[in-house]
Order: C-alpha cells, then structure tokens, then sequence
C-alpha cells in the first residue's frame, strides 16, 4: 500500500525537515516487508491567497485516483497507536493501493474536503502547527510500521 503525505506548506530545511525525512526512511525500510510504502510526499501552496477552498482544489489535484483519504484535524478520531497500526493493516489486507493523508494549511481543511475523507484523525483537541504535524504522522507511520512487524520500538 502506497502512502501519500499531501500537505498544505513547504517543509524548509531544519530541525522538522530533518526529522520528517528520519522517520519516513525509517517508515520505508520496516514497511517493504509489510507491503507498506513507499512515502511520497506532496507539497502544495496556494500562491494566489484563494484560502481553504483553493487549497482543497490543489489537494484533491495532489491525491491519487482512488486513494483512500484520512485527513488530520483535530476534530478527528483519537487513536492509540497500536489502534492506528491495525487500522493501516486492515486497509492493506483490504487491498487499498494508496492511502492518502492530508494536512491542511494555517485555516484547517475546507469542510468540502473534510466531507470527503474516509477518515479523521486527530492528534489531540488542541491545535498543533501544520509543520508539527507532518512530524507526528510521519513518526505514527513509522511506529505502525514497527507494531505491525513485532519490533520493540512501540513498548506499552
């Protein structure tokens, strides 16, 4: 299963970049075996300020054919972890090619886009940077990744 980050931002170099790109090296090598990756990471900016709509057009654009859709926001379903790793093998074994998930810009995600999602995820009722959260997802694939092939990265 394909997984796809499409966010909203450019992720600049620094302490984020750094520890987005460790995590989904990390994500591809335990995930190959699993039938988990690779990560491809899709980046949009809405250049002419056209706001949450705009940016929901250029996610959709990113998304792709298919996929199935989680988005975060923290609206979302709360998961433990090892909840969030039968989930991401239960869509595997489902046979889901490509699974997206999508972070919005400053202003969330437009409620068209929210609407269509397969699945809200939050990562608690507080508001986390957009920047954070790519870390958090990216550390949370890895961390399934680990679960689903009984490392002891994940301890209870």
């Amino acid at each position: 299963m394909r997984v796809h980050l499409c966010v909203v931002g450019r992720l600049r170099a620094g302490p984020e970049r750094d520890l987005v790109d460790d995590y989904l090296k990390r994500f591809d090598r335990t995930g190959r075996a699993l039938g988990l990756g690779p990560v491809r990471v899709v980046e949009v900016d809405d250049r002419k300020g056209g706001g949450m709509a705009s940016e929901a057009e250029l996610l959709r654009r990113a998304l792709p054919s298919g996929a199935r859709l989680c988005i975060l926001d923290e609206r979302g379903k709360l998961m433990s972890s090892p909840d969030f790793a039968q989930t991401l093998g239960r869509w595997r074994d489902d046979g889901t090619q490509d699974m997206a998930f999508v972070i919005g810009g400053a202003d969330g995600l437009d409620p068209s886009l929210r609407a269509e999602a397969d699945m809200a995820l939050s990562f608690g009722q507080m508001v986390w940077p957009h920047m954070l959260v790519r870390v958090m997802i990216a550390e949370q694939l890895y961390r399934a990744a680990s679960i689903l092939a009984g490392s002891p990265y994940h301890r209870v």
